[in-house]
């Protein structure tokens, strides 16, 4: 990853890069660099008045490709405070860091653009893990064709249900017979994904299977690819990788029956944007609580949910408000005492 000449954090090119690039070269740069200028505000700091010198110690985060980069801006943030903290973190979906790595005890965190389901909740009982869940931010699917599309720029839930369900149409004439007789070209979210879940949950509900006729991947900007290279091509993506690429693709507006409104942080953050407007959270391990360092970074966290500067206009989602900030801060805090 690379950092701007005067120290600064690009969006653009964190999300560029992070699609492309994976845990490995996140990782390197967090732990290596300690932290890159997310132009977060630091006035949350250390609530424990313990100074950044003083925390020391290593801090795993697996999880949702969705939160990823939110999380890497706060762990960047973060370091310029302490920099004797090493954060790890790896994009391995919601439920593909759930069942691998964080109910199985090999990390602090687990970001998920969905609620821990049931099964997870059980395997981490299982293998007595206990969690804490925080509400990090709200972010708004994004359906997107490619440019040259010209014959589509609204859809309804029921269309895309036609459009992704197992069986469902193999063309768009067969979804609507004035729009081309061609195969439709689908590129979306890997099943370990936790955009993966919500999209089926949201369009397909329990009544059908999303479809396995697509390219499925982890990698947002495979997704972003695949669309733009072709032009019967449609995908689906959190908003913060489409706002960072709106040159390369279009995003189609959604018919909830209220008429289209178009993906944006202003319709998500109204309740507008249905049905594919999301929370997004991150879960920290109750037993990493007891360490203070795991557990000043998970207040720094909540903290930040509420930066505007960071959270909508760095990364790109709906930022908590300060009183739902509040809340969650004095939830952690509770949870935090119990522990230590």
């Amino acid at each position: 990853m690379t950092d701007s000449p005067n120290g600064g954090f690009s969006r653009r090119r964190f999300l560029t890069g992070t699609g492309a690039v994976g845990a490995l070269a996140l990782a390197g740069c967090t732990e290596q660099s300690g932290g890159s200028d997310g132009g977060a505000d630091n006035n949350g700091g250390s609530t424990d008045g313990s100074g950044g010198s003083q925390l020391s110690g290593e801090i795993t985060i697996t999880g949702s490709s969705t939160v990823f980069p939110l999380a890497t801006a706060v762990a960047n943030e973060f370091q310029k405070q302490h920099g004797q903290v090493d954060i790890s973190l790896s994009s391995t979906g919601s439920g593909g860091g759930f069942s691998n790595h964080f109910c199985v005890g090999n990390s602090e965190f687990n970001n998920a653009s969905r609620p821990i389901s049931s099964e997870e909740e059980q395997l981490c009982a299982d293998n007595d893990i206990e969690f804490h869940e925080i509400n990090v931010a709200t972010d708004a699917v994004t359906v997107i064709v490619n440019p040259e599309n010209d014959w589509v720029d609204c859809v309804t839930p029921d269309q895309l249900r036609q459009m992704w369900r197992a069986d469902g149409a193999s063309t768009w004439a067969d979804v609507n017979a004035d729009w081309p007789d061609e195969p439709i070209s689908r590129f979306g979210a890997a099943d370990t994904s936790g955009t993966f879940d919500y999209f089926n949950e949201a369009i397909l509900g329990e009544e059908a299977d999303h479809t396995s006729n697509y390219e499925a991947t982890e990698q947002d900007n495979l997704i972003l690819q695949g669309v733009q290279q072709d032009q019967y091509g449609i995908g689906y993506f959190g908003f913060a990788y489409y706002q960072s690429n709106t040159d390369a693709v279009k995003a189609l507006s959604i018919d909830n029956g209220d008429g289209c409104v178009e993906p944006s942080l202003e319709t998500a953050k109204a309740g507008d944007y249905q049905p594919l407007s999301r929370p997004l959270f991150t879960y920290p391990r109750k037993s990493a609580l007891a360490e203070e360092h795991v557990a000043e970074f998970a207040r720094y966290f909540v903290e930040q949910s509420a930066n505007t500067e960071l959270v909508s206009e760095e990364i790109g989602y709906v930022p908590r408000t300060e009183e739902a900030m509040q809340e969650e801060l004095d939830a952690l805090n509770s949870v935090i005492d119990e522990v230590q």
